[in-house]
């Protein structure tokens, strides 16, 4: 069964289409959409039992007044009302979105609603991949952290995480191995990893970044990956004497 989604059925109506990507399942609230707002057009975030987190990709507009231009991401918690407006270009983006039942983390700075991805310092992954976290319990996201995260040519390890995530690509081309399956990666497309699920994700090009979207819950820090015992041991041994 195919579980990369490259998009889903549309809904559209008063200046505002939606496609599903990826939706919740049983054990989990996580779900990712896709959004396209027309010029001018609004569209109300204002969930009572829900987070939403968003990330503007294409165009651009503001949530409530502060600014989403270029690749910005924003944040509505649970029982707050927003206002998603689109520029004189419209704007797309994808809306993940998150229950309350969801561990909170602790809150560790101030809340923000908007934060530009050209104003974020990168931080290191394993091996040369490196990410930028957008949101995060450091400003007000305390159930999930939202980030873009950059792969190198080629192929991690097999491993894990201890989170629940939905990865959508934003650019490059690539291919996500589970078990015996192995599905091409392409711009648009999203894809969810539960925890515990062993997987690789493989940047195909020969010199350009795999560039993806990163949403899971609980939050915390998207470094922290997990390598199975056998590949551990590889790990072991190549580092003896």
């Amino acid at each position: 069964m195919a579980r990369v989604a490259a998009d889903g059925e549309a809904t559209r109506g008063d200046g505002a289409e939606r496609r599903a990507l990826v939706p919740p399942e049983q054990g989990s609230e996580l779900a990712l959409d896709a959004v396209r707002l027309d010029a001018g057009k609004t569209l109300a975030v204002d969930d009572a039992l829900h987070d939403t987190l968003l990330f503007v990709h294409s165009g651009g507009g503001t949530l409530d007044g502060a600014p989403l231009e270029g690749r910005c991401a924003g944040f509505v918690a649970a029982g707050k009302s927003g206002t998603l407006t689109a520029g004189a270009e419209g704007l797309e983006c994808v809306r993940a979105t998150l229950g309350a039942a969801t561990d909170l983390h602790a809150p560790m700075g101030a809340a923000e609603t908007a934060v530009a991805l050209d104003h974020v310092e990168p931080g290191q992954a394993t091996g040369a991949r490196s990410f930028q976290v957008l949101f995060g319990p450091h400003n007000g996201s305390t159930r999930a952290t939202v980030f873009v995260g950059y792969i190198p040519p080629g192929k991690a390890p097999w491993h894990y995480h201890l989170y629940d995530e939905i990865v959508w690509v934003l650019r490059g081309e690539g291919r996500l191995y589970v078990g015996d399956a192995i599905e091409p990666l392409a711009p648009g497309c999203a894809f969810r990893l539960h925890p515990r699920e062993v997987h690789i994700v493989e940047n195909t090009q020969p010199s350009e970044e795999l560039a993806v979207l990163g949403i899971f819950t609980p939050a915390g820090s998207p470094s922290a990956a997990y390598l199975t015992a056998d590949v551990a041991a590889t790990y072991a041994v190549a580092g003896a004497g």
